[in-house]
């Protein structure tokens, strides 16, 4: 199965085109994509990915997309992108959470907490279970904003931090942490291509970003009188 994933949810974006089955994963060719020109970029980077391997877009058999959280432009440009593929091509879709993704990628099993840094003092955490077997991440808990300070007190005794931030890496004890690179689209490609074969999919009209914060619009709109 040829998979395209792409990941716009910040600010350093990339996709990738891969072909595998339960047994067998190949990267084919991966693209990064400039921060803040995503939708510029985004469609034609694929057309051209697809052209230098001499592949047709019908040869797609599943798409994958990071549905956040993260960059709320950058979410909406490759989620409508994926969406328009998907409606044209009739190909099952899968969603991959940021921090589910760097919760797998971390190499951990078991009860795994995914921290990214969110900004303004805040931090987005996922706490997952990762199936050795499987290779993929159930959720414990719905994926939340924190303080930095929150955030200590919030951690299981039992799981592992993992995140690519030196300070939230830093944490002091009794946090266990790991800190590794943040994953690609070539990451996004291999989970979702796991997904896709479970059944874990989604349909165009299905697709939807997770925010996990709200807009600016949102928190700093004045309320109607």
């Amino acid at each position: 199965m040829l998979i395209l994933a792409i990941d716009t949810s910040w600010k350093h974006g990339s996709l990738a085109l891969a072909r595998g089955d339960a047994r067998h994963f190949e990267l084919v060719e991966t693209a990064a994509l400039t921060g803040g020109a995503f939708s510029a970029e985004l469609v034609p980077q694929i057309a051209a990915a697809l052209e230098r391997q001499k592949l047709r877009k019908q040869e797609i058999g599943g798409l994958a997309a990071v549905s956040g959280p993260g960059s709320f432009t950058g979410l909406r440009v490759g989620l409508a992108a994926i969406k328009a593929l998907a409606e044209v091509l009739k190909k099952p879709i899968a969603m991959v959470s940021a921090l589910e993704s760097l919760a797998i990628a971390s190499g951990v099993t078991g009860h795994v907490c995914a921290v990214l840094d969110a900004q303004r003092g805040e931090v987005f955490l996922g706490q997952f279970n990762v199936s050795a077997e499987s290779l993929l991440a159930t959720p414990l808990q719905p994926e939340s904003l924190l303080s930095h300070e929150a955030l200590l007190s919030a951690l299981p005794p039992d799981a592992t931090l993992v995140t690519p931030d030196a300070t939230i890496a830093a944490l002091p004890p009794p946090a266990k942490t790991k800190q590794i690179a943040r994953p690609d689209a070539e990451a996004i490609a291999r989970i979702g291509l796991r997904k896709i074969l479970a059944g874990q999919t989604v349909d165009a009209d299905a697709l939807d970003a997770s925010y996990v914060r709200r807009s600016d619009a949102e928190i700093f709109s004045k309320p109607s009188l």
